[in-house]
């Protein structure tokens, strides 16, 4: 007897169409949001953040049974999605600094034991997920932000293309093997030439900049993407956990699609900011 073949997975154990089909849809909300009125990009991002928010806290109660203020980092993180559009970096600093405030606040009640753990982890959540998303409000904001989000979301996503592609294709040499083994050299290379392929057409195309800042672009966000993306790793080794969730089938948690996202808003809203100087 033959056993019953089960949905296509791809080498690093994911079920491939699955996969692909939840990206093709979050794709589609994405764009939509933008190109119908560009404020739905910022629902689309606070609704993310939540979801997101609360999927990093369970994974670090249920894998290292770590308390995080969780009503304090919501609420803040949306305070921080709704005041950084009309008011930019001020409004976000304020409303960050308010979420953290609140949340050593919030454990007090519960004592000293473990009280260092658990602000430690509700300050990390705050200032990883609601406070670097922000950061990809504030990209939608100017005239040409429409461009801005797909100039930052389509070098993001060359890069992972790139680097699922040339590591299948070509990945023999571990890049961190301890903390992530299928990510290889190889498949950073792939990232590197998606990447930067992306960034020069999209800066060229869609930002009217040089192609060469682009290629620039490109580079510096496929290494903040690889790190992210490492980051998470060594979040989830460390809490001996697969996945931070089971929302999206095919990819884990929203979270676990966030990993490069998050980091490389917070680096695109940055260098788009200074990028007409030159």
């Amino acid at each position: 007897m033959t056993a019953e073949a089960g949905p296509p997975s791809s080498r690093v154990g994911r079920d491939l169409r699955a996969a692909i089909m939840v990206g093709v849809g979050l794709g589609i909300v994405i764009l939509a949001s933008l190109f119908l009125v560009r404020q739905f990009f910022i629902a689309v991002v606070a609704v993310s953040i939540a979801v997101a928010t609360w999927e990093l806290a369970g994974a670090l109660k249920r894998g290292g049974g770590i308390e995080v203020a969780l009503v304090p980092a919501l609420v803040g993180g949306q305070l921080m999605m709704w005041l950084a559009w009309p008011y930019g970096t001020t409004a976000l600093v304020g409303a960050a600094a308010a979420t953290m405030l609140v949340c050593l606040l919030w454990r007090m009640p519960k004592g000293p034991e473990n009280y260092l753990r658990d602000v430690s982890a509700s300050l990390f959540t705050v200032a990883y997920v609601p406070f670097f998303a922000a950061f990809a409000v504030m990209l939608v904001v100017p005239p040409d932000g429409t461009g801005r989000v797909l100039t930052w979301m389509l070098c993001v996503v060359a890069s992972d293309v790139g680097g699922y592609a040339a590591g299948v294709l070509a990945g023999k040499h571990p890049m961190a093997p301890t903390i992530s083994p299928k990510k290889t050299w190889e498949g950073f290379g792939g990232s590197l030439v998606g990447g930067m392929i992306a960034g020069a057409l999209c800066v060229q195309q869609l930002l009217h900049f040089h192609w060469w800042l682009g290629v620039a672009l490109g580079a510096l966000l496929v290494a903040v993407a690889t790190a992210g993306d490492l980051i998470e790793s060594l979040i989830k080794r460390d809490l001996g956990i697969k996945d931070m969730g089971t929302l999206l089938p095919g990819h884990g948690g929203l979270m676990d699609r966030l990993d490069s996202l998050l980091p490389t808003a917070m680096v695109s809203w940055v260098l788009l900011v200074f990028v007409p100087v030159f």
